[in-house]
């Protein structure tokens, strides 16, 4: 959520007024008043720059994170190259193509019974790569 200055700028001002009231109910002198409000309001624009730059970061990071997840993966040979672990990427790498292609649809949200027509397995031959892929990878990792 982007950071609202004029809400903020209100509830500060609020604030402000009711120090001030306690303030010469306690009898402070109007220039020691007058030094603390320009103090107060030097602290408040430094913390209003710091929160907008934050807010203008964090929308930027954002922007690039959703730049980021519409690099698609659409063929294995992109899936192992998006892969950073390097035991993982050996590991799939001797992996036959099917299987890989299996993973792939996986990812990319099919069910099982989807991908069987695909790759021209049956359903029960599709579970029984991915469990064996499975348990692989657990022995590996």
């Amino acid at each position: 959520m982007a950071y609202n200055h004029g809400r903020e700028d209100r509830k500060w001002r609020i604030w402000k007024e009711a120090e001030e009231k306690i303030l010469h109910e306690c009898g402070v002198d109007e220039a020691v008043i007058e030094q603390i409000r320009t103090d107060d309001r030097a602290d408040f624009n430094s913390n209003r720059r710091f929160y907008r730059w934050t807010s203008d970061f964090g929308e930027c990071l954002e922007e690039i994170a959703g730049r980021e997840k519409q690099a698609e993966i659409r063929s294995v040979m992109d899936l192992l190259d998006e892969i950073e672990n390097e035991t993982l990427y050996f590991a799939l790498v001797t992996v036959d193509r099917r299987t890989l292609q299996i993973v792939l649809l996986k990812m990319q949200g099919y069910s099982t019974k989807e991908i069987a027509p695909l790759v021209h397995l049956t359903a029960g031959s599709v579970y029984a790569r991915l469990a064996h892929l499975r348990k692989k990878l657990r022995k590996i990792l």
